[in-house]
């Protein structure tokens, strides 16, 4: 089980990079509605979502084999 593959982008997949921009914009969005002092409700269900997309990505990432690393090329 290779850790890199949970925080390293170059050895994560699609899934886990996209879960990560979401949620860096999550967090911006965050930050943003904090600072004009605005609440949206059910905002926090966001982080659960992409942290629950993040998880399976990781989970494909480790069951995937290691000639299949190039994560530029969809399945």
């Amino acid at each position: 089980m290779k850790l890199s593959k949970i925080y390293d982008p170059r050895e994560m997949n699609s899934y886990q990079f996209v879960a990560m921009t979401g949620l860096v914009m999550t967090i911006l969005a965050n930050i943003i509605l904090l600072f004009i002092d605005k609440t949206v409700e059910n905002f926090n269900a966001l982080y659960l979502c992409w942290f629950v997309f993040f998880g399976l990505g990781t989970i494909v990432n480790f069951n995937s084999k290691p000639d299949e690393h190039d994560h530029h090329h969809h399945h």
